[in-house]
């Protein structure tokens, strides 16, 4: 059994998690070994115990075999006292699990052309994935710190630092993944300017020779792979970078997808004696409290996220495979939303027509009976739930009337590519 935290977080964390947990639950109807579990994070936590992290939800987090992350950030924590939230809680998790390697798989998806900023023909092609080193440099380099001086200045100071291991074993996860891919890894660095980037080149390319010589390397400095992103982004296949370029460089490759609400990451640490490895999953695009409380963050990548940690986690990805490409087809068959809509700025006022999307590899059977008509609630229907069916929870404005966002409408229409049956709504 693998067992899954789930941590919501702050702003719209709180309503894209459900979602994913609706997801999760169709995959354990169909059999998959997994255990849900849910604690309160952040602000919630602070807002029912008076702390941001209690110590049973870190036992939680110790004992899980993956976490199921929604967002970090609020304009709540300008309230806390200071003392109590000195502490990262999410670098923690990450330092302490040891997930040194980040996934964020970017990709240009059919009926989304619109909704980005790139032109059709720039995107055509694009599929990358962005390998980050996530325990060291400068989020992490000690010693770090602001001093003032009496006279009122003062200086601020981080430090960057990476040790070979550090290098070489984020280097092997990249040429790994390679392998499984197009065969090309570009490394991305500053080594012109800084002698932690000479260091870092040196030891990439020492270990593909060693170690990866049918994989082809290449080398960007990270200004220019900043402007090749946006200038030709099919030319990556697998991009390897240190903490603070992947934190900028895939928030600037999230204009391929249109959205940073449509992508997924992944972080992961070292494997066992029996190949699991830590994990958390989390959606990119942050809390986004100017939206948050207000029916319109999209859950498409948290829902993308948990078809990472089928893949890594659960090493299945035959069923993560079945989840993207749910996710994909829905997205391809015609949702005519406009760029705010989709990026979840403004609600949806459109409407679509009939659907009928195949998703699974075999038709339900007889015994499960007809194909419903419309959608029904999970918990009116807990008792009927068939491992080749996702039941739908209605909206607040109910379902075949005016959705109010791209979470409601996109659910709706995702479940009704898995069910089956068509549906038609207008505004």
């Amino acid at each position: 059994m693998y067992r899954l935290l789930i941590l919501a977080g702050d702003g719209i964390g709180a309503e894209i998690m459900p979602e994913v947990q609706q997801v999760a639950h169709w995959f354990i109807a169909r059999g998959l070994p997994i255990s849900l579990q849910e604690e309160p994070f952040g602000i919630a936590a602070w807002k029912a115990h008076g702390t941001l992290m209690r110590a049973q939800t870190w036992q939680q987090i110790m004992q899980a075999d993956a976490i199921l992350f929604g967002a970090i950030g609020s304009p709540e924590y300008e309230a806390i006292p200071a003392h109590e939230k000195q502490q990262d809680y999410l670098l923690k998790m990450r330092r302490e699990l040891g997930l040194y390697t980040n996934l964020r798989w970017i990709r240009a998806l059919p009926g989304l052309e619109d909704a980005s900023s790139l032109r059709p023909e720039v995107l055509a092609g694009t599929d990358m994935l962005i390998v980050r080193e996530l325990t060291g440099g400068l989020y992490f380099g000690e010693p770090r710190g602001i001093e003032r001086a009496p006279d009122g200045s003062g200086r601020a100071f981080n430090t960057l630092v990476y040790s070979s291991e550090e290098v070489q074993r984020i280097a092997r996860e990249a040429f790994a993944l390679a392998r499984t891919r197009r065969g090309r890894v570009c490394n991305v660095d500053k080594s012109n300017v800084l002698e932690t980037f000479q260091f870092w080149r040196e030891t990439v390319i020492e270990l593909q020779q060693r170690e990866f010589p049918e994989i082809e390397l290449s080398h960007q400095y990270v200004d220019n792979c900043a402007m090749q992103l946006v200038r030709r982004p099919a030319q990556f296949d697998v991009i390897l970078t240190e903490n603070l370029f992947g934190d900028i460089l895939s928030d600037c490759a999230a204009m391929v997808a249109g959205s940073l609400g449509m992508l997924p990451s992944a972080s992961l640490g070292r494997r066992d004696a029996q190949g699991r490895r830590r994990a958390l999953y989390e959606p990119i695009h942050g809390s986004a409290p100017d939206i948050a409380g207000r029916g319109l963050a999209n859950p498409c990548g948290a829902i993308l996220s948990f078809a990472l940690c089928l893949r890594y986690t659960l090493q299945r990805p035959d069923e993560a495979a079945l989840l993207e490409g749910a996710v994909s087809a829905v997205i391809a068959s015609g949702l005519a939303m406009s760029r705010p809509a989709i990026s979840g700025a403004l609600p949806w006022t459109g409407s679509y027509s009939a659907l009928r999307l195949p998703f699974l590899s075999a038709a339900p059977s007889e015994a499960e009976g007809s194909m419903p008509s419309e959608p029904v609630s999970i918990a009116a229907q807990s008792d009927r739930i068939s491992p080749n069916r996702l039941s739908v929870t209605t909206t607040s404005n109910c379902l075949g009337v005016r959705t109010s966002c791209m979470a409601q409408l996109s659910a709706y229409i995702w479940a009704s590519s898995i069910l089956g049956y068509s549906a038609s709504c207008s505004a």
